[in-house]
């Protein structure tokens, strides 16, 4: 089962230009996601690599790739048309430290991702899923956690925004029950202006006055 992201539907998204999307270089083959990831043979280096889980249109996976070419960044998002659509802005910027892989995030975790082997994990507006018969289906669950503490460096951080008030206290619980996490301050990502993550999400939402709630922690141990 596919769950825990948000994003406007891929049917929005232009079918006539689907076919015009050059993915070349970036987007991954969905075979990746099948046994343990080699993150220095994905990029060709050995540089920290963060993952953006929900990437959307890819808004905040380029501003970022671009503000910080020291690290790598990979987008995971479950539906292939807004990791096709990423790709192809990604390439069309030249960015040679950004990869799309098209994945259900909590399979991705538990089966792909090496111990220690990630800088940061951003999830920024996750699916609220707001009836109480559908929070299972929220990504930010104890287990899901424990896979991010797992793939972690020591000093890694996992960044969680959503503008959902009820899911916010949910992963505030999970958070100070997880083990090997503090609590930290969010930190601000590089080149924004009057946002706090700069994604399509939080540029829709700031002029309808919408509130965000943010979390982070780091890994200790």
């Amino acid at each position: 089962m596919l769950v825990g992201m948000r994003s406007i539907s891929p049917k929005r998204l232009s079918h006539g230009r689907r076919d015009k999307w050059d993915t070349t270089g970036v987007l991954l083959d969905e075979s990746v996601a099948r046994g343990p990831v080699d993150f220095p043979e994905i990029f060709g280096n050995r540089r920290p690599v963060e993952v953006e889980v929900g990437t959307g249109k890819g808004t905040f996976l380029l501003g970022q790739a671009a503000a910080r070419p020291e690290v790598n960044f990979l987008g995971v998002d479950c539906a292939r048309a807004f990791c096709c659509y990423a790709a192809d802005r990604i390439r069309r910027a030249g960015l040679t430290n950004a990869r799309m892989l098209a994945a259900d995030a909590a399979h991705f975790f538990e089966i792909c991702v090496p111990d220690r082997s990630l800088l940061r994990v951003h999830v920024y507006f996750p699916d609220p899923w707001p009836k109480r018969k559908h929070h299972r289906r929220r990504l930010i669950q104890p287990r899901f956690v424990s896979q991010v503490r797992r793939a972690l460096t020591i000093g890694g951080q996992l960044l969680i925004m959503t503008d959902h008030l009820d899911y916010f206290r949910q992963i505030q619980r999970v958070l100070t029950g997880a083990r090997g996490l503090a609590a930290v301050r969010i930190p601000r990502p590089a080149n924004l202006g009057g946002e706090s993550v700069g994604t399509n999400f939080e540029r829709k939402y700031i002029p309808l006055g919408r509130s965000f709630y943010s979390a982070a922690c780091l890994r200790y141990a």
